[in-house]
This record gives C-alpha cells, structure tokens and sequence, in this order.
C-alpha cells in the first residue's frame, strides 16, 4: 500500500487518523511540530500494523521545511499515496481580527494545505491508481462564529482549495476532499470542554447527544482515502452527529 502524509498528527484527529490507517497496513508518515510526540505517534502506528512509520518534526507555515520533509517521505516511504492535512489552530482574543492572530490561524488552517498539495503533487502523480488528498475543515465552515472570524473564515476557504485542487488533480486520478467535523473530545477543545455546563450545553444542541471520539472522525478519513471512495471528489462530508441538520 501506499504511504499516507498526516500533519498534525501527534495528537487529536491526526493521530487517530494516523492510527486508523496504520490498522489497515498502510504506511504513515507523522509530521508535527513537536518532534518527541511525532516519534511516538510512529511508534504507537507500528503497533497498530503500520508496516513503515516516519516521525517528523514540521512546522508547514514553513514551505522549505515542507520541502524537506517530502523528500525525506519519498526516501524513506515510497510510494507516497495520500496526504491528510490535519494541522490546525484556532485563536481566541479580544481582538480576534488582530493581524496576529488572524495571520496566524489562516497560515495554519489554509495556505498551509496549498503548500502541502503544491509539495506533494508530483509524489502523488506517481504513487499509481487510488492517490487522494483530505483537509480537516468543520462545521464552522458553514456557520457563523462571532469569537472565531479568522477560523471561520480559513475553514471555507479550505473548501474552496479543495475544489479547485479536485478540479486541478482529476485528470491525474488524485481524488481531493474535506471533512467538516462538529465538535470532537480532543485536546484543541479541553479548556472549553473544562468550563462549568460547556460540555452539557453542547451536547443539547447534537442530535446524537455526545461529542465525537476522533476515532470516528479518524475512520471517516481513512474511507475517504481508500478505494472504497473512488469515485468522491470535490466534496465535504459533515461528521457532526446531525447538529447542522437540525440547525
């Protein structure tokens, strides 16, 4: 099988990303920022039944550390098939327009993923039958947040990247797609999840009446990622326990 590129992988959806994958065989190349959990994410996929891992510390604000971490993926996991851009940051202040903080949450979330794409293209063009790429987008995509503009606002853009790159790579045969999820125990969410009545309130809105496991965001992915999604380009599949359903 062909190897997968996962960033943000060290933690939340990465990670369980990275796992789900790993306990189809596949291998997975972890990047992430912080070096130590990359390596132990790779080590965690190895026992799932990851044939081959690589742990890679990555900052993909940084399109000359991207560069070096695909040359270091084609090395030592060729081929590399598929690419999932997990790496995310959302920014709360009292001013969430501040050039700062919207700079750095748009970095991040959106033109990260063009320079991901941009990067691993060529790998993919080569990979054979079944390339395919995944952004981690979300609900927030679609609604309105007034604490988180610049979230927002990278998150429906990530949907247009998608379709313009799904445009872009269909005649290569690399499939492009997002997944919107709702909300997810994970640890981007645990100082909210921490509030008095935060968590309870959510789940009120959720028709499922509890948060995702980011294993089951995880294993969303991985089908997006397989044969089995073949023939799905260009869209965004909402995992959010029927909360935008209901409004």
């Amino acid at each position: 099988m062909s190897s997968v590129v996962v960033t943000g992988a060290a933690s939340g959806i990465g990670r369980a990303t990275a796992l789900a994958l790993a306990e189809v065989g596949r291998p997975v190349a972890i990047w992430d920022l912080d070096q130590a959990r990359a390596s132990a994410v790779a080590d965690e996929c190895l026992r799932a039944g990851a044939p081959r891992t690589l742990g890679t510390a990555v900052d993909v604000r940084d399109r000359a550390a991207i560069a070096a971490a695909t040359a270091l993926a084609a090395r030592e996991l060729a081929p590399v098939g598929g690419l999932v851009h997990a790496a995310g940051v959302a920014i709360a202040g009292p001013d969430p327009l501040a050039d700062a903080a919207w700079n750095a949450v748009v970095e991040v979330n959106l033109h990260a993923f063009a320079h991901l794409v941009s990067a691993l293209a060529p790998h993919l063009r080569k990979s054979g039958p079944g390339a395919a790429i995944v952004a981690i987008a979300s609900v927030e995509a679609w609604i309105g947040h007034a604490k988180a503009p610049a979230y927002c606002a990278s998150k429906a853009g990530l949907l247009g990247l998608v379709r313009a790159f799904a445009h872009e790579l269909a005649p290569a045969g690399i499939r492009v797609n997002a997944v919107c999820p709702g909300a997810v125990d994970t640890p981007m969410m645990a100082e909210l999840l921490a509030k008095p009545g935060y968590r309870q309130n959510l789940e009120r809105r959720i028709p499922l009446g509890r948060l995702a496991a980011p294993a089951e965001i995880g294993r969303v992915i991985r089908f997006l990622l397989s044969d089995d999604a073949s023939y799905v380009t260009g869209q965004d599949l909402v995992v959010d326990g029927g909360m935008l359903a209901v409004g």
